[in-house]
């Protein structure tokens, strides 16, 4: 595979290629226009305005005094991998395999998910921001160690936000919203029985984000879903997960919040959602 270089004058040089001839010249090929064609006339020629041909750079071409633009980058698959690296550490956090207090670069993990330093780079920078982890200089990054304390706060902040919102959503919305809502329940159940607590931890967020956009409320589903997933976040020192029972149990509490929800029973939303919180997340 040869390498290019773009040089000034819209062209794209191919660096170690030879032309047709042989002669060892580099071969030069056109580069496809960076600037959407210009507006037509009914007849197919170029609008004029007021008779005259536009500047340059209003007709969007280079001028003498800026540089040329550079080829377009391929953003949305950077990006892809991107998530879908940030995706991955998250499962790989929620799961254990990121222990708390280890120090991680981002070559190695890299490495172990087939794809450069960069993305990862970029993804534990976004871990970073979420507390998640912490920044290492030259060495790479840190998972956080967080302990009960650090839990038990945040099921406190979480019931401050949540519970005044579902005792409000339990007078409002009527009970065959809330029916809508029971396969995502269900699938809880189905995920705690699985044993992996990567696959709880996203599908009790789905559950907890469909209650709470019955809100509207675009802002509030963002930071309530942020606090729940730092809750997700395993203990140092603790074990790698909850038991299988304790998954279920934590699941059969989504079902019967419905419940309570449809009989609009202030008292056991606001049981069932601080006894939740206290939990597993």
């Amino acid at each position: 595979m040869t390498a290019s270089s773009h040089k000034p004058g819209g062209v794209t040089v191919k660096q170690g290629a030879q032309d047709s001839a042989g002669t060892g010249v580099p071969e030069v090929r056109p580069v496809a226009a960076l600037v959407p064609p210009q507006p037509r006339a009914a007849d197919g020629r170029r609008e004029r305005d007021g008779g005259n041909v536009p500047a340059a750079g209003a007709r969007g071409e280079h001028t003498h005094g800026e540089r040329p633009l550079p080829a377009p980058r391929p953003v949305v698959r950077r990006s892809s991998v991107r998530r879908q690296i940030l995706d991955a550490l998250r499962t790989a956090l929620v799961a254990g395999d990121l222990r708390p207090g280890e120090v991680y670069s981002a070559p190695a993990l890299g490495e172990r998910f087939g794809v450069s330093a960069t993305p990862v780079r970029e993804a534990m920078q976004q871990l970073a921001q979420e507390g998640a982890v912490e920044v290492v200089p030259n060495r790479g990054f840190r998972v956080a160690e967080r302990g009960a304390r650090e839990l038990a706060e945040l099921a406190e902040v979480r019931a401050l936000i949540e519970v005044p919102v579902l005792l409000r959503l339990a007078r409002t919305v009527p009970p065959q919203r809330w029916a809508e809502l029971r396969p995502l329940a269900e699938a809880t159940v189905r995920a705690a029985s699985s044993g992996c607590r990567a696959t709880y931890a996203e599908s009790d967020r789905a559950f907890h984000r469909a209650v709470l956009s019955l809100t509207g409320n675009e802002q509030l589903v963002r930071i309530a879903e942020d606090l729940h997933r730092r809750a997700q976040w395993p203990l140092v020192g603790g074990p790698a997960g909850p038991a299988i029972a304790d998954l279920i149990a934590d699941a059969a509490e989504h079902t019967a919040l419905l419940d309570a929800l449809v009989a609009r029973d202030p008292d056991a939303v606001r049981s069932l959602v601080h006894e939740h919180f206290a939990c597993t997340g």
